[in-house]
């Protein structure tokens, strides 16, 4: 029996496409009315055009606000994480869907990471939220966070991995360097060097709470600046190929962080790193002064976000059978304690790489096409 080192996977990246050489966005857009390969809901799309959409978020007057990864741009190029190529660029961007449908942009010219002469699976702006007048934008990197200040590299690669918030004379300041946290502390040491790609951010009162999916950690951050460490994830050995006997340790991946009421812990969605195994991820219930956490529910797949509404926990799965298989997802209704697949109802399925969900009334708002520049969307599902 033997053992390969862990991959330590850029959830934008998707890697396992760009080390198996497949093709994630070969598969067709979600279109409203079409087969979704389970579940009774058919989406409706309200927004399009979208720069490998990730995470999104409702402000207080009803506007829907959706951070693009982007598309890279000319560069400079260099080795990607995972593999091929990828070119810098400021083609990142955060959407404004109004209450009435008009969709506009509303920031540009953020920092963005796609493949080289593609633009596909870019890394860049991954979440959002409005704060009053402002908007709080979390930048992924999925590197060694060494890699912003590369020769060659323009001032503006420094924002990657970061969280950044709008200012009233229409700048940007910079709340907290996430990723160099990570290169300081490298808080669950892999074999090689840091990773850092922060994905995932939740807005508490006083702080917010980072979900690093290249450190596979959970961060607080103080409105400050101060970041604490509140949970790391480890890897797991999983068989890989399947019966071959070898075995691969296989990244946590930690993605998105919700809240449920007052209960007051974190819950914390997975992807899980190559290869990728279908029924794997778990979503873990974190407490936060503690950090210790435990499997709120298994028998998920490749988790990218997670949203609580009426005490009921819902879960994009950017892959249902595993990424090797491919970019077709699910929204699914969570089963607390629930151990398999089946345990989680699927409430619309078929959707070609959904990624980010936010809650609105009885309907769920998610972005698909999350690894493709001009192909993503945001679509409407009745709960």
């Amino acid at each position: 029996m033997s053992h390969r080192r862990a991959r330590k996977v850029s959830l934008a990246s998707l890697a396992a496409a760009a080390v198996l050489g497949l093709t994630l966005v070969g598969s067709p857009p979600a279109q409203a009315g079409g087969d979704h390969g389970g579940g009774s809901k058919d989406p409706t799309v309200i927004a399009k055009g979208l720069n490998n959409p990730r995470q999104l978020s409702f402000t207080r007057s009803g506007d829907l606000l959706v951070a693009e990864a982007g598309s890279g741009g000319s560069g400079p190029c260099f080795a990607g994480p995972e593999g091929g190529r990828v070119c810098f660029g400021a083609t990142g961007s955060i959407t404004k869907i109004g209450a009435w449908g008009k969709q506009s942009r509303i920031i540009t010219g953020l920092p963005s990471l796609g493949g080289e002469g593609t633009g596909e699976q870019a890394i860049g702006p991954s979440d959002v939220a409005a704060e009053g007048k402002a908007v709080t934008v979390l930048i992924g990197l999925g590197a060694d966070p060494a890699v912003r200040t590369a020769p060659g590299m323009p001032a503006l690669a420094k924002r990657m991995g970061t969280l950044v918030q709008t200012t009233k004379h229409g700048g940007l300041r910079t709340i907290a360097d996430v990723s160099a946290f990570e290169a300081a502390n490298n808080p669950v040491p892999p074999a090689d060097a840091p990773d850092s790609d922060p994905v995932g951010l939740l807005v508490q009162k006083g702080h917010y709470v980072v979900a690093d999916a290249g450190g596979n950690d959970v961060l607080t951050v103080s409105r400050r600046g101060r970041i604490r460490l509140v949970s790391t994830f480890a890897t797991t050995s999983v068989e890989f190929p399947p019966g071959s006997g070898e075995h691969v340790d296989m990244q946590a991946v930690p993605t998105s962080v919700a809240v449920k009421g007052r209960d007051g812990a974190y819950y914390v969605s997975q992807l899980t790193g190559f290869p990728f195994p279908k029924g794997a991820a778990n979503i873990y219930r974190v407490d936060p002064r503690t950090g210790v956490k435990s499997v709120y529910a298994a028998g998920l797949t490749n988790v990218t976000d997670l949203a609580f509404h009426d005490h009921t926990l819902y879960a994009v799965q950017i892959s249902s059978e595993g990424l090797l298989t491919g970019p077709t997802g699910s929204l699914v209704h969570v089963k607390r304690g629930g151990t398999t697949p089946d345990d989680h109802a699927v409430v619309a399925g078929g959707l070609f790489a959904p990624y980010g969900i936010a809650i609105k009334g009885n309907s769920a708002y998610l972005t698909t096409g999350a690894v493709a520049p001009g192909a993503g969307q945001v679509i409407k599902v009745r709960l």
